[in-house]
């Protein structure tokens, strides 16, 4: 049997949308061509913020200020957490749209549901869908060689599995 002073009930859940609220805060005095991408809260309070910009990559200096106000905001005494402010890395999947806008033009890896994958490189992105170009070498009917040939591939986010960047060297 637990008491009163069980570790469950030392501290108090956080609030996602407080955290949210939080960083928008900052990031609206700070830098607005920043944004969320995602944030998560444990059951043990460690809070991850992952942020992202319009263009450009996110300083250090950028998680910093995000942090600052949401460490200060939060009354340690009252809800102990562990609070993480990152970039969205370069080898996670795009989550947000603007992460889609952002990397127009560069080539991606489409993991779809149940058909495999699609490669090729984002040429638009709005708030429900994208669209990628990709290429493959197909027999033309009368030519002996095959050939090119370039196709645009409509998808919505919310009918694919992820997206992930081609990284190359």
């Amino acid at each position: 049997m637990r008491g009163d002073n069980s570790p469950l009930f030392l501290y108090a859940m956080i609030n996602k949308s407080r955290i949210e609220e939080l960083a928008q805060e900052r990031i609206a005095e700070h830098d607005p061509a920043l944004y969320i991408v995602e944030i998560k809260i444990s059951g043990s309070n460690n809070i991850l913020v992952e942020i992202d910009r319009e263009q450009g990559s996110v300083s250090i200096e950028d998680c910093v200020a995000v942090s600052r106000n949401i460490e200060h905001n939060l009354d340690r005494e009252a809800e102990d957490f562990a609070l993480e402010v990152s970039s969205a890395g370069i080898d996670q999947p795009l989550r947000v749209y603007k992460q889609y806008i952002k990397n127009i033009g560069r080539p991606v890896k489409v993991k779809l549901p149940e058909k495999g994958s699609l490669e090729g490189t984002i040429v638009k992105a709005d708030e429900t869908s994208f669209v990628i170009e990709t290429k493959e070498k197909k027999a033309i009917e009368g030519r002996k060689k095959k050939e090119w040939v370039t196709q645009s591939v409509p998808l919505k986010y919310n009918e694919i599995k992820e997206t992930k960047l081609v990284i190359t060297f």
